[in-house]
């Protein structure tokens, strides 16, 4: 059996406790960790076996080959910057933005250096540990170093994608567009809903199955074909309507309708289902104007 090297965390938040518990369960010794948050620490070496607890990062890198930093990533290159390093040694990263260039002082003293992030929505530890395995993960390298990562991401039973330094900032923008901000969108869908008098609580209900669903179709159907509704068939009277009633009740959200609704008109044309006639009545019917942004007419 292939000797697994000693892996270290500086970092025992969220992602650093997920890597660290789910990489446990693979062979992987975690045999150090230090956190600026000693209770952290505490806790993620209770869940692991002979797992030291050390009162600093340099401490972690004294006794692991392979290191994790899994600080917040405003920190990532102070850290980097403040440890002595050694060849013979990995440094990994976690952040989605950065990419391995923060870590430049690591690598000027011997050690590969490389990012791993899980492209995955973290809320809470037990929700990260539950989401991390089937996760794509984001990882930028250079051999050896790289084929490792690589592993690392099939024994999590995930997904991997290679990414150059240049690609890192646009990737974490997709998984902004992706995520977060399908957070703002059921936000503003429960807002609407309290306009007629129901609440957010009972609105998030109704709503979850459906975004269930939508994203079902999108994994099982894929785009351009899992576009459904008004724009998808070219309904104008309907998109008209909603125009209406958003002018006199939530106006703040016209100019975002009609914005997702311009982005939406190409999806639909992609699909087949209206023709480029429709299409360009769809994008006159959904222009911006200076009034629904607030602007002078």
């Amino acid at each position: 059996m292939e000797l697994m090297p000693k892996v270290g965390f500086i970092g025992a938040g969220t992602v650093g406790t997920a890597l660290a518990l789910r990489l446990s369960q693979h062979r992987y010794q975690i045999a150090a960790v230090a956190s600026r948050n000693l209770t952290s620490a505490q806790k993620l070496a209770e869940m692991l076996n002979n797992c030291r607890i050390c009162k600093t990062p340099q401490e972690v890198v004294d006794v692991a080959q392979f290191v994790f930093i899994t600080t917040p990533d405003d920190f990532i290159s102070r850290v980097a910057a403040e440890i002595h390093w050694h060849v013979n040694q990995s440094v990994v990263h976690c952040s989605g933005a950065d990419s391995v260039d923060i870590l430049a002082p690591a690598r000027q003293l011997g050690a590969e250096v490389g990012c791993f992030h899980p492209l995955q929505t973290f809320a809470s530890v037990s929700q990260a540990i539950s989401n991390l395995p089937g996760s794509t993960f984001a990882i930028e390298a250079e051999e050896p170093l790289l084929s490792t990562l690589k592993e690392m991401a099939r024994a999590l039973d995930g997904d991997y994608v290679e990414l150059k330094a240049g690609d890192k900032v646009l990737y974490h923008a997709a998984a902004v567009f992706a995520c977060n901000y399908v957070v703002t969108l059921v936000k503003l869908a429960t807002d609407l809903w309290q306009t007629f008098g129901v609440s957010r609580a009972q609105a998030t209900k109704a709503l979850i199955p459906l975004l269930r669903g939508t994203v079902n179709n999108i994994g099982s159907i894929g785009l351009p074909d899992c576009l459904t509704g008004p724009i998808a068939r070219g309904d104008l009277g309907t998109i008209n309507r909603h125009q209406e009633a958003l002018e006199k009740k939530a106006p703040s959200l016209l100019t975002i309708y009609k914005e997702l609704g311009l982005h939406t008109v190409p999806i639909a044309l992609a699909k087949g289902k209206i023709d480029k006639s429709r299409a360009e009545e769809l994008q006159a019917l959904l222009e911006i104007k200076s009034k629904d942004s607030g602007g002078q007419p």
